[in-house]
């Protein structure tokens, strides 16, 4: 079984791994390792955008032909914020995808799912893509995508954290259960973490962290590219079961039989 494409928003993507733009030491190493992922779509904050300064505007760096721009909603606490941050984007050309980050905690930064689901409500009706970053939750997942979203992305770790899917069995229920697709976003932090995602069905993985902050960011980019195709194949080639006993790989009952 292949498939070619991923259904996003309406867009086909051949590409199921997502970048992230925060954290690199340089605009020129960032746009080195976004190209060694093959993404098609880039995520960037809108508070680091400085729309009145084109040479020092991040924007600049990324080439929107090749790219789809995705906006994030970072720093935004409440719901309203998000909104604002939202209608900013589109009114500046930028984009009417969104990705909701309404995050009030400043240690964790976990998302806040109530507000949350009243910003996707309000954008979802405005005609954004709206594609809502929240905690590993089955019921708030269902409630997002009945608002109209266009993509849940449950974290499998805090943000930034580098930790893995330590949420792993919750995203298993929400893959189970959604008709849009699921985006693990956060905390994943090796290659092997993003195989492992999609190895449970997740639709894609969204990466920036464990990228711009390795030792060599454009050869872990790379590493990340060929581990979300890796994922992606073994979970199309229906994975086999665990078993609790050994068994043989290469079964002696033909001994019996000399």
């Amino acid at each position: 079984m292949q498939d070619e494409f991923f259904k996003l928003g309406g867009h086909n993507f051949s590409s199921r791994l997502i970048v992230g733009t925060g954290k690199f030491n340089s605009k020129e190493i960032m746009v080195k390792a976004i190209e060694a992922t093959k993404t098609q779509m880039v995520t960037v904050a809108l508070r680091r955008v400085d729309f009145r300064n084109p040479k020092d505007n991040l924007l600049s760096y990324i080439d929107r032909k090749k790219y789809i721009i995705l906006p994030n909603t970072s720093g935004a606490q409440t719901a309203d914020e998000a909104i604002r941050i939202a209608m900013i984007a589109r009114e500046a050309g930028v984009s009417d995808w969104i990705k909701i980050e309404v995050t009030p905690d400043p240690r964790y930064l976990l998302p806040d799912g109530e507000e949350t689901l009243k910003a996707a409500q309000v954008l979802a009706k405005e005609g954004f893509k709206v594609m809502p970053y929240i905690n590993a939750d089955p019921i708030l997942a269902k409630k997002l995508e009945d608002a109209g979203c266009v993509s849940v992305m449950p974290l499998g770790s805090p943000i930034g954290s580098n930790r893995g899917l330590k949420t792993l069995e919750l995203i298993k229920i929400i893959i189970e259960q959604s008709n849009i697709p699921v985006i693990v976003d956060a905390g994943i932090g090796k290659p092997s973490d993003a195989s492992e995602a999609m190895e449970l069905g997740a639709s894609a993985v969204l990466i920036n962290t464990a990228i711009a902050t390795a030792e060599d960011p454009v050869l872990i980019a790379e590493a990340f590219h060929l581990a979300v195709l890796a994922g992606r194949k073994g979970f199309l080639s229906g994975l086999p079961i665990e078993k609790q006993k050994a068994e043989a790989s290469s079964p002696l009952d033909w001994v019996s039989k000399l």
